[in-house]
């Protein structure tokens, strides 16, 4: 959970920063939204996600036909 929190946090400075250097129009300024973008989806999600998942929490939110069944019976 450490892990996930750091990570947000440097996210979150890194949208700021993009923000900022959008507003003063720097040549740089979508290259550094679109890794801070990048950064979001393919590292701070799949972690977040494996941590919420990891212990089988999951499992009552995945339909079963034989619980399926035993409703309808």
């Amino acid at each position: 959970m450490k892990l996930i929190k750091i990570l947000f946090v440097i996210f979150i400075l890194w949208m700021i920063t993009g923000a900022i250097l959008i507003n003063i129009e720097h040549p740089k300024a979508e290259i550094v939204m679109g890794l801070g973008v990048f950064f979001m989806a393919f590292v701070l999600m799949p972690v977040f996600i494996y941590h919420r998942y990891k212990d089988g929490k999951y499992k009552k939110y995945v339909l079963d036909s034989n619980k399926n069944k035993k409703v309808e019976d």
